[in-house]
């Protein structure tokens, strides 16, 4: 009997969606935002990578969407409506958004972090979808893990102890 448990990657700019038992992952969280939405009666969660908060930064028509807080939350709905949920059901845990480097200029433009957490949560406000819980800001990278039957998110951040939200 098999009993190995797929993780699935998202990369950064990406997103996807896992089942039970799998569990879903990203790494490399600095600025970037994770965004796990969820369903725990489904057993069903998707994963986002947003790197940036607002698509109209985006150079072009052609773009993508997993990258940007404001397109890649709604596709990310999409994807898992398409798989049989409801989304109005959906739950979401946040992690990410950390101010990475300092700016002595003190511009707006160089909070991606910040702004991108902002960006999330006005998003996921809009679409009537509730954070249970968050770990954003700060200095340091992170790396997180969901698994869509328990519901936790396992949070890694450099130097600092392990922790589940």
């Amino acid at each position: 009997m098999n009993n190995l448990i797929e993780v699935v990657k998202v990369g950064i700019a990406d997103m996807n969606i896992v089942k039970t038992p799998s569990l879903i992952r990203t790494s490399g969280l600095g600025s970037c935002v994770g965004v796990v939405l969820y369903d725990l009666s489904a057993e069903i969660a998707g994963l986002a990578h947003i790197m940036l908060p607002d698509s109209s930064l985006a150079k072009g028509t052609s773009f993508n969407s997993a990258k940007y807080a404001d397109t890649a939350i709604r596709d990310l709905v999409s994807l898992l409506a398409k798989s049989g949920i409801r989304p109005s059901g959906l739950k979401a845990k946040i992690a990410g958004g950390a101010q990475m480097f300092k700016y002595s200029s003190g511009s707006d433009l160089m909070r991606i972090g910040p702004r991108n957490v902002e960006a999330v949560k006005q998003e996921l406000s809009s679409l009537k979808i509730a954070i249970l819980a968050e770990d954003v800001g700060g200095h340091s990278g992170r790396t997180i893990e969901f698994n869509p039957q328990s519901g936790e998110l396992m949070i890694r951040t450099v130097n600092k102890v392990q922790v589940i939200i």
